[in-house]
Parts: structure tokens; C-alpha cells; sequence
């Protein structure tokens, strides 16, 4: 499993698909492998920045340099691991946490209002004003409970997101 010349052998298989908490089969691991060997052009059993960059729905994505901050250096277990929250079968709880680090940019357990700020600038950009997406953002914590100086933590996150239907999936095409 270490460089992409090798094949996975069952036991990698079941160790990823454990790593990952059986959110991908079988088959889905061998696919994302596939994928994983084509994105390390390098061969050194590691993507880079440059790698994740070369897929054209990641390099459009408005939070792709937030992204790469959480992504650079992965080996396979790692870039299984990083997509299992987009999987149908990963848990609400999975989902939040990976929502959670995207937010949290310093790693330091709790996401003020400027984190969110910032994550509404990147996904608005020149759409609308500075003042309104302070008045937005305001009146969203507000309604849940929360202000302006307010650092949410991770629980915090669940108690908003917990209830909203969240859906991030991305199919993995399997032959």
C-alpha cells in the first residue's frame, strides 16, 4: 500500500475499510485506490497539493485552499479516510467533524465568528457585501443560540447541523 505500483491485498482492504469505519466496500476501496494510484503521479505512495489540485471539481471548489490545508502529504489510508464523510454511509457525527475541521483552521477545538466569516467570504465572494454576510451569519448563530462572540465547539456544531438533513455524498464508480 505504500507506493502505487503495489496492489492492495485483502488484508489492506479490510485494514482501510476498519480505518474508515466500513463506510466504503469493498469494491469502493479498490475503485478510490484506482483513483488514488492515477492522482500520485509521482508514485511515492503520497498526493500532493499540486495532485489534489489536478481534479477539476476540487480545483473549482471555493474552499479548496481551506482543502489542501487538511490534505496535503495523505497516503492512501489517509485519502480514504479524508472521503469517507462524503460517503452515504458515514454517520451524521462524521460528517460534523469533518464540517468542524474545515471550519476550525487553527486546530484549536473551537471556531469563532471570524472563522465563519472567513468560510462565508470563500463561498459568496463578490456576491454580496461584507455588512450583509456579518448580518447573515449574526442572525444564523443568533437563532441558534449563539453571538457574535461566541466560540462554538465541535458539540456546538452538531447541535446546529444536527437537525438539518445535512447531505454530502459523492458516488464512487465501480466497474
Amino acid at each position: 500500500m505504500g507506493n502505487s505500483s503495489s496492489m492492495l491485498t485483502q488484508y489492506d482492504i479490510e485494514e482501510v475499510q476498519q480505518h474508515c469505519n466500513h463506510t466504503f466496500s469493498q469494491q469502493e476501496i479498490v475503485a478510490l485506490y484506482q483513483r488514488f494510484c492515477q492522482l500520485d503521479r509521482n508514485g511515492i505512495g503520497f498526493i500532493s497539493s499540486d495532485e489534489f489540485l489536478s481534479v477539476p471539481e476540487f480545483a473549482v471548489n471555493p474552499l479548496s485552499q481551506r482543502l489542501l490545508r487538511m490534505l496535503e502529504g495523505l497516503n492512501f489510508k489517509e485519502f480514504v479516510a479524508f472521503l469517507s464523510a462524503f460517503s452515504s454511509r458515514a454517520s451524521l457525527q462524521q460528517k460534523v467533524e469533518f464540517i468542524f475541521k474545515v471550519y476550525d483552521t487553527d486546530g484549536n477545538g473551537k471556531v469563532a465568528f471570524h472563522d465563519m466569516l472567513d468560510i462565508l467570504r470563500d463561498l459568496t465572494g463578490q456576491f454580496i457585501s461584507e455588512q450583509q454576510r456579518e448580518q447573515v451569519l449574526t442572525r444564523v448563530l443568533e437563532e441558534a443560540g449563539y453571538n457574535k462572540d461566541s466560540f462554538l465547539v465541535q458539540s456546538d456544531f452538531m447541535k446546529i447541523l444536527g437537525n438539518s438533513g445535512l447531505r454530502m455524498e459523492v458516488e464512487v464508480p465501480v466497474d
